[in-house]
C-alpha cells in the first residue's frame, strides 16, 4: 500500500530530525491530533516508525544491536549525523520510480537508502549488507546484493573479486558513493584498496555518479583511490562547505548541492 501525502511528509520530517513530538507534527501538518495519530498508527504497523510517549521516532533496525558497544562503530555512526541525515534526504529526491540505483556501503549512503523505504518501483543494487537488510522488507523495492567478503567488522561492505564480477551485467541510472576523502588532485578515496576497487566497479556501471559526503571529507585524502574527480557528476554535502571549497568542483563541471 502506498503512503499517503501526509504520511510521506511525516517520514520526510523524521528523516530530517530523527524524532518529533506530536505537537510539532500537528503544527507542521496543519492536521488534527486524531488524524496524525491515525497516520502514525499506519506507519508503525508497517515498521517505519515507533511511537513514543508524546511523540514518534524512526525505527532503528535491530541488525545494529551486536555493534552497539563497539567504539569504532559508534564513532562512525555518530559522526556528523545531522549533516548525513540532510544529505541523505536531498540525495533521495534525485531518485524516481522505475530507476535502478546503486549504493556503495557507507554511513552516508545508508541515510540515502533509508529514504526509499516508503517508495515504489525502484531497483536497488548495493554492496552494503546493512543497506540490503534495511530495505529487505520494503515491498515497493527490489534489492540486489553483490557477492564478496566483508573485510573488517562493522563495515558491512562486501568487496573483492566476487563483488566486482557480480556487477558486470548490471547497469544503473545513478550510483551514490560514500567516501573517506574527496580531493581535486587525488580524486575520491577510501581506506581499503579492495573497497576502492569495488566502488569503482559500481561507478563504471552507472550513468551518473553522485558523491554524498559531509564537508569534513572535502580536501581529505585516504590511501585507496576510487576514481578521479573527472568521473564524478554531482557532490551533495552540507552547508558548512565554504564557497572557496566548492568553487573548484563547480569549475570542473561538477554539480554541487549544499543542504
Amino acid at each position: 500500500m502506498k503512503t499517503r501525502p501526509r504520511e510521506d511528509q511525516i517520514l520526510k520530517e523524521l528523516r530530517r530530525k530523527g524524532s518529533l513530538s506530536l505537537d510539532e507534527l500537528i503544527a507542521d501538518l496543519g492536521a488534527s491530533a486524531a488524524s496524525v495519530r491515525r497516520d502514525l498508527a499506519q506507519l508503525e504497523s508497517r515498521g517505519l516508525v515507533r511511537r513514543t510517549h508524546g511523540g514518534v521516532t524512526l525505527v532503528e533496525p535491530l541488525l545494529y544491536e551486536p555493534f552497539r558497544y563497539d567504539s569504532l562503530f559508534q564513532n562512525r555512526e555518530q559522526q556528523s549525523t545531522a549533516e548525513k541525515r540532510k544529505i541523505g534526504l536531498a540525495a533521495s529526491e534525485l531518485i524516481h520510480e522505475n530507476e535502478t540505483v546503486g549504493f556503495t556501503a557507507g554511513t552516508t549512503t545508508t541515510h540515502v537508502a533509508r529514504n526509499l523505504r516508503n517508495r515504489h518501483n525502484i531497483r536497488v543494487i548495493t554492496n552494503g549488507i546493512n543497506i540490503a537488510m534495511e530495505l529487505s522488507n520494503c515491498p515497493g523495492l527490489k534489492t540486489f546484493v553483490t557477492g564478496g567478503f566483508v573485510q573488517w567488522a562493522g563495515s558491512f561492505s562486501l568487496v573483492g573479486h566476487a563483488a566486482i564480477t557480480s556487477l558486470n551485467d548490471i547497469y544503473m541510472d545513478r550510483v551514490f558513493v560514500s567516501v573517506c576523502g574527496i580531493d581535486l588532485a587525488r580524486g575520491i578515496t577510501v581506506i581499503e584498496p579492495e573497497e576502492g576497487l569495488t566502488f569503482r566497479a559500481m561507478i563504471q556501471q552507472a550513468k551518473q555518479t553522485v558523491v554524498v559526503a559531509d564537508s569534513s571529507k572535502i580536501g581529505m585524502v585516504t590511501p585507496a583511490l576510487i576514481c578521479p574527480i573527472s568521473d564524478i557528476d554531482m557532490l551533495i554535502t552540507d552547508k558548512r562547505a565554504s564557497d572557496k571549497a566548492i568553487t573548484p568542483f563547480l569549475e570542473r563541471g561538477i554539480e554541487v548541492q549544499r543542504v
